[in-house]
C-alpha cells in the first residue's frame, strides 16, 4: 500500500518466490560458459533452525534433504522441522556457497567491487537478511595478525573469503547467507487492518515451513550469474 497505494489481495505478486525460477534458468547458462574456465560453485546449507552442520561432503548436498553438507544432522533437522511444523511455525538457517577456481583479479576497485556485487545479488533474493564472505562478523573478533591472510601458495588461509580490495584474489570465494524464516505461519498473530485498526491473522492453505532448501539452488545461481558478468567486465578491461 505504501510503494503503489493499492494491494493486490490475491497473493504475494512480486513477492513471491515463484520469480526465482528465471534466476535458476540463468544461472544454468552462466554455469556453461564458466565451466571451461574452470569454475565451480556449490552451495549448501550450514545451519537450520539454529542447528549447525559440519561441511563434510559439500558436494553431495544437493541429493540430501535440506542440502545438508553432512548426512550425520538430517536426524536432528527433520526433528526440529516437525515440531516446527506441530507448532504452527516456521524456521531460517544459514546457506554457505563456495567458488572454486575463480580467476584472480575479477571485480573492480570502486564501484563494482566482487563481493558488493555478491552481497547486491544474494540480498535481491526474498527472504535474505545478511550477507557475509570469508570470516565475515567473525574478523571484526580479531586482530589484524590473525585475520591476513598470508600471500603463499598454495593458500593457508582463506579470512578474506577470496576477495581482497574488491578483486578475487583467486582463493576460493566463501559467502554465506541468513535466510529468514517463512512469515506466513498458521499461528495466530497480530496485524492492523488496512484503516490501522489492531487486528490478528491466520495465514491459511499451503506454505513451506522454511525457505531452505529451495533457496539453496538459487542462491547459487545468483553468484554464478555475478561471477559470469565480472569475467566479460574483466574481458572488457584487459
Amino acid at each position: 500500500m505504501a510503494k503503489y497505494g493499492r494491494r493486490d489481495h490475491r497473493g504475494g505478486g512480486r513477492a513471491s518466490a515463484r520469480e526465482t525460477a528465471a534466476r535458476v534458468a540463468g544461472g544454468a547458462v552462466a554455469q556453461a560458459v564458466l565451466a571451461p574456465l574452470g569454475v565451480t560453485v556449490t552451495a549448501y546449507t550450514v545451519e537450520f533452525g539454529g542447528i549447525p552442520a559440519p561441511v563434510t561432503d559439500p558436494d553431495g548436498a544437493a541429493d540430501r534433504p535440506f542440502c545438508a553438507p553432512d548426512p550425520a544432522v538430517l536426524p536432528a533437522w527433520e526433528a526440529r522441522a516437525k515440531e516446527a511444523m506441530a507448532n504452527g511455525d516456521s524456521l531460517g538457517g544459514i546457506v554457505e556457497i563456495r567458488a572454486q577456481g575463480v580467476p584472480a583479479g575479477l571485480g573492480e576497485p570502486v564501484f563494482d567491487k566482487l563481493d558488493a556485487r555478491l552481497a547486491y545479488a544474494l540480498m535481491g533474493v526474498g527472504a535474505i537478511k545478511g550477507v557475509e564472505i570469508g570470516s565475515g562478523f567473525e574478523a571484526a573478533r580479531l586482530l589484524g595478525s590473525q585475520n591476513n591472510d598470508p600471500i603463499v601458495t598454495p593458500p593457508e588461509t582463506n579470512h578474506a573469503g577470496g576477495v581482497l580490495g574488491g578483486i578475487a584474489s583467486g582463493a576460493p570465494l566463501v559467502i554465506r547467507a541468513a535466510v529468514k524464516p517463512i512469515p506466513s505461519i498458521s499461528r495466530e498473530q497480530r496485524t492492523s487492518d488496512t484503516s490501522g485498526r489492531p487486528a490478528t491473522i491466520t495465514v491459511g492453505g499451503r506454505h513451506d515451513r522454511s525457505a531452505i532448501p529451495r533457496v539453496v539452488p538459487v542462491l547459487r545461481a545468483m553468484v554464478l550469474l555475478v561471477l559470469v558478468d565480472m569475467w566479460l567486465l574483466q574481458k572488457a578491461v584487459r
